[in-house]
């Protein structure tokens, strides 16, 4: 999937792609058309940069709640042609999922369209785990007949069919289904789950890598073999380390983190920074330089797993470096460093964004940092991050550093982030937006009442609204 073009911050079509709770204030106010186009853009072009951890679909369903929007536009997506050409999850599981939230609020024609599609459509496994969720056993019972026509009867169609059951996210479907009377539906249901359990059982019987009683060498030469092969061993082969290796074999373990190839090198920086070993720094700095691209970024990642006060001492030294141990050094003394390091934190969340923008993934423990720390000349900063970065869970980063460092947070950001599309960002929210804004009460009272609110966004409502809390 390629990087989705997101517009301007300022713009409602560029409020609705980041999930900005001010594109909800936003669209109630624009011409409802207007709204509604920008709306169904965001549900047909899916704008996250990682779909599978940014949240969306909620958010979107309750706009077309509150805009008394069709679902239309997700129809005629549903069933292009692209559908069986462009087979990506990442085409239509946004839709789905919103459909998916619109039939748990009632909408019976979200209902049907799931059903259709589950029944045609190439993403069908999405739309049946929302079905799984929503609708009763009748309307399932009714997909059996569909959904297993996809799969052939042969060799290779059962084959598929145990994997589809032992892989389905919600097994609810195929548990109905297993229970149907009918030979073609239940009996073939009942053998590919069977089957996919035998698959898993073999599986487990057959497990790939280090063995008991391998040597140190052998480990490293596994660790190798996995590069060669492009997959990278060295977290898993640092653990086969700790399992094999003895005191008499550490000198053959730092020559291997000082100059060994490059698996064994990666594994033994691993290893030895697992271990703590006052050595490991050093080597770490050496290796950071190397040519190797593996090598410098594994003893990068080797440095971010210390969690010894040595290595936050080394990181006061490494963080003014401009290179990536600099701000994987800056990193480690956000998580871990003190308020000595304010300074430090500060000036590398400065150089993030100013160097590479407000979506740079460095930001992210940087941003924690200043909230930890308490870093209040970092406001400004931290609202700029909120407002322009396309990740909704770096702008809930963002707002939680902003509770703690500005002042002016729970009569600003703090109301527009109860709309926000991330339920940890409307948590914060609940606990800091000032309720003597008429709008902040109303929306946590509907927050309250709303039985798709997540738990611990209600646990946090009720603190504001319950009986020992001040009235709403």
């Amino acid at each position: 999937m390629f990087d989705p073009f997101i517009a301007p911050s300022g713009t409602l079509l560029g409020l609705l792609q980041r999930g900005r709770g001010d594109g909800t204030l936003h669209a109630l106010a624009a011409p409802r058309p207007e709204a509604l186009a920008a709306l169904n853009h965001c549900v047909l072009s899916d704008p996250r940069h990682d779909w599978q951890v940014e949240n969306r679909s909620l958010y979107y369903a309750r706009l077309y709640l509150d805009l008394d929007g069709g679902i239309e536009e997700i129809e005629r997506h549903l069933g292009d042609s692209d559908d069986h050409l462009d087979t990506e999850e990442s085409r239509t599981g946004l839709a789905l999922a919103v459909l998916g939230h619109l039939a748990s609020y009632g909408r019976d024609d979200a209902l049907a369209l799931l059903r259709r599609y589950a029944a045609t459509g190439s993403n069908w496994a999405w739309a049946l785990d929302e079905l799984a969720l929503r609708d009763d056993d009748a309307g399932l019972r009714s997909l059996a007949v569909p959904v297993l026509a996809r799969f052939g009867t042969d060799a290779e169609g059962s084959a598929e069919l145990a994997t589809a059951v032992r892989d389905a996210f919600e097994p609810r479907p195929w548990r109905l289904w297993a229970d149907d009377p009918r030979e073609a539906v239940g009996a073939r249901v009942r053998a590919a789950s069977e089957q996919g359990s035998f698959d898993r059982w073999q599986r487990q019987m057959r497990p790939g890598g280090p063995r008991p009683g391998w040597s140190v060498q052998a480990v490293f030469d596994w660790a190798q073999q996995g590069l060669d092969r492009g997959s990278e061993l060295h977290v898993p082969a640092a653990r086969c380390l700790s399992a094999v290796a003895g005191p008499e074999d550490r000198p053959e373990i730092v020559e291997a983190a000082r100059s060994g190839p490059e698996g064994a090198r990666c594994a033994a920086l691993h290893y030895l920074a697992e271990a703590q070993d006052p050595v490991v720094l050093d080597l770490i700095e050496a290796a950071a330089v190397s040519s190797s691209r593996t090598v410098a970024d594994a003893a990068v990642a080797a440095f971010e797993r210390m969690c010894g006060d040595a290595a936050v001492d080394r990181a006061r030294c490494w963080a003014r470096r401009p290179d990536a141990l600099g701000a994987s050094a800056a990193g480690v003394l956000a998580g871990r460093g003190g308020a000595q390091d304010a300074s430090l934190v500060l000036g590398a969340l400065r150089e993030a964004v100013r160097g590479d923008g407000p979506d740079a993934l460095r930001l992210w423990t940087l941003v924690d940092g200043t909230g930890r720390l308490g870093i209040a000349c970092a406001a400004p900063v931290l609202r700029h991050v909120y407002r322009e970065t396309s990740s909704s869970q770096l702008r809930g980063r963002a707002a939680r550093a902003l509770a703690a460092t500005d002042p002016s947070f729970a009569t600003g950001f703090a109301v527009e982030c109860l709309w926000d599309c991330e339920e940890t960002t409307r948590e914060v929210a609940a606990r800091h937006a000032e309720t003597g804004d008429i709008r902040v009460a109303e929306r946590l009272r509907r927050l309250a009442a709303d039985p798709a609110e997540e738990a611990e966004v209600q646990t946090a409502v009720r603190s504001r609204i319950g009986p020992d809390a001040s009235a709403v």
